[in-house]
């Protein structure tokens, strides 16, 4: 049946179930306080505050490591195009080497590589351990993103060349504006899953020590010392994560769909 205001017809179903709508959310509001009596809840909730900071360092190098990564790829791979084979086969080596390379030990190798300050002009800077991670992310990113800058040059159909080249365009104006604008829809949804990739691996900077979620974590089960603690706050650093990575995903395969006739 239906009800009828102002002209609107509305369905009746909705009053029928309100009273079981409340039922369930008095219930889901009773089981979530009893949850949170519990000892294991209370200890989660003192170290979410230290869960989200040490989140937030993971996001940073995130961040980070797409940035450099994103410069140094299409640099890369605009080398990697290049028709002069002295920049051709340099390109192409950096991108199988740092492709086909474990993320941890190019982790390992910044860390150990680089010095921990640096000094400029009699200036001593610290070079600190989350910057040097960022770099052996940023490596392995620079790779990928040059093949899927090379990637998206190679779909533009080759007519559209011919058809520049027709009209007396150069090389690098055809490139800047003809392919490149085209290019980038190709490049988007690809990044951000990369992106997303380069996030997760953040959970190895906790192995060179490197505060970070999953520091804090090991930190947190070490002190409260409970089995059911440690399985709650590993399963917490799980949801974190796909809570952050999940939607990204979803916005990736929403792109993918739009930009698939392009």
């Amino acid at each position: 049946m239906a009800i009828e205001a102002s002209g609107v017809v509305m369905p009746a179903w909705p009053r029928r179930h309100l009273g079981k709508l409340f039922l369930l959310i008095g219930l889901g509001a009773a089981l979530l306080y009893f949850a949170l009596q519990s000892p294991v809840s209370k200890a989660l909730l003192q170290w979410s505050p230290a869960l989200a900071r040490g989140f937030a360092q993971n996001i940073v190098i995130s961040l980070v490591a797409i940035a450099i990564g994103s410069l140094l790829g299409l640099l890369v791979g605009a080398l990697a195009l290049s028709p002069l084979r002295g920049l051709r086969w340099p390109a192409r080596i950096w991108v199988q080497c740092f492709r086909n390379a474990p993320w941890l030990v190019l982790i390992y190798f910044t860390t150990y590589v680089f010095p921990f300050e640096l000094r400029i002009g009699g200036v001593y800077f610290a070079f600190p351990d989350w910057l040097k991670v960022t770099i052996g992310l940023a490596l392995p990113a620079s790779a990928n993103i040059a093949e899927i800058f090379r990637g998206a040059v190679a779909s533009i159909p080759a007519t559209q060349w011919e058809a520049a080249r027709s009209l007396a365009f150069t090389r690098g104006q055809i490139f800047r504006s003809i392919i490149l604008p085209q290019c980038f829809k190709r490049m988007l949804p690809p990044w951000m899953n990369l992106y997303a990739v380069i996030t997760m691996g953040t959970a190895l900077a906790s192995l060179v020590g490197v505060h970070d979620v999953i520091d804090t974590a090991q930190i947190a089960s070490n002190t409260v010392n409970k089995t059911g603690f440690t399985v709650v706050i590993y399963l917490s650093l799980l949801a974190l994560f796909f809570a952050y990575c999940y939607p990204i995903s979803r916005l990736t395969q929403a792109l993918e769909r739009r930009y698939a006739f392009y």
